[in-house]
């Protein structure tokens, strides 16, 4: 049977075809990092995947994690995202535009929201005084939470290109919840791409894409599996036991139960440690307080 996984996560795509793909493993500590590129137009239409570099770094349960471990997490995703920056803008950017997506009502869908809540923006401060900006030794950073369609009537990607256009960042970081396979990737892994995002497209729900195409500059997306499809979930524990061909009454049901996500019970917990990870690193990265 041709089971059908909802992902956001490039590192869970089928990857057995490896013409027009790159792949590379590292390991730093306790943290393994996992890189795909998908190089032509036949591979990302192949993996129904934009073309770009996808950067997959497990952080394991950083809730339970040590300081020291904690530190070392937030290093590793800043020297990735230095990297994808310095490929995507040719140096680190001076003028950055943070961008929390989600719905902040959704506990497992506020990484994006409570992220830009713990970064501090600098863009105001060098037309008060370049002093205190020299002083504070990083780039200018703005930050958006742009909220969804169905509380602003308003695209995230509307939103962002309007301020886009108004105060000409060099890069946008767009930080957002994900969707993922397997349960052994919620909350453990850490998703950088080059290619932008689709907001919701994990759960079936595309929006507007926020990408080089739509805003005109490099967009790199920051993610966070933290749900996973009820459906997806089933058919992995089947496939787990040994189970590869559920009979057809079980898949309609499970076809029929699409709409359901299920997220850690500690999800709270989860995504207030995972948005201190994300602006630590972004610290590390672009500097500020």
């Amino acid at each position: 049977m041709n089971k059908e996984y909802r992902t956001d996560l490039a590192s869970e795509l089928d990857l057995r075809e490896r013409s027009g793909i790159g792949e590379s493993s590292e390991e730093y500590g306790k943290v393994t990092v996992n890189t795909v590129e998908i190089i032509t137009e036949e591979a990302s239409k192949r993996l129904c995947k934009p073309r770009g570099k996808y950067i997959t770094i497990d952080i394991g349960k950083i809730w339970h994690a040590s300081d020291s471990d904690f530190e070392n997490a937030a290093k590793v995703i800043s020297d990735k995202l230095t990297l994808l920056a310095e490929e995507l803008c040719g140096e680190i950017p001076g003028s950055v535009l943070i961008a929390g997506l989600g719905n902040r009502r959704i506990t497992a869908d506020a990484l994006g929201d409570e992220t830009v809540g713990l970064i501090t923006a600098t863009r105001h401060l060098r037309t008060k005084s370049e002093r205190l900006f020299g002083l504070l030794g990083g780039r200018e950073i703005s930050a958006v939470i742009p909220g969804v369609l169905g509380q602003t009537g308003i695209e995230s990607a509307e939103v962002i290109h309007g301020v886009c256009k108004e105060i000409k960042p060099s890069l946008v970081i767009a930080i957002d919840s994900l969707c993922a396979r397997s349960t052994d990737r919620l909350a453990t892994t850490v998703q950088l791409g080059s290619s932008g995002i689709s907001p919701g497209s994990g759960i079936g729900n595309h929006r507007r894409s926020i990408d080089r195409e739509t805003l005109g500059i490099p967009v790199i997306a920051f993610g966070v599996p933290t749900v996973v499809d009820s459906s997806t979930l089933v058919l992995d524990a089947l496939e787990r036991a040994g189970i590869d061909e559920p009979d057809d009454k079980l898949i309609e049901v499970l076809e029929k139960g699409r709409s359901f996500f299920v997220t850690p019970k500690e999800t709270d917990t989860i995504v207030r440690e995972l948005s201190r990870l994300a602006a630590r690193a972004l610290t590390l990265t672009f500097g500020g307080l």
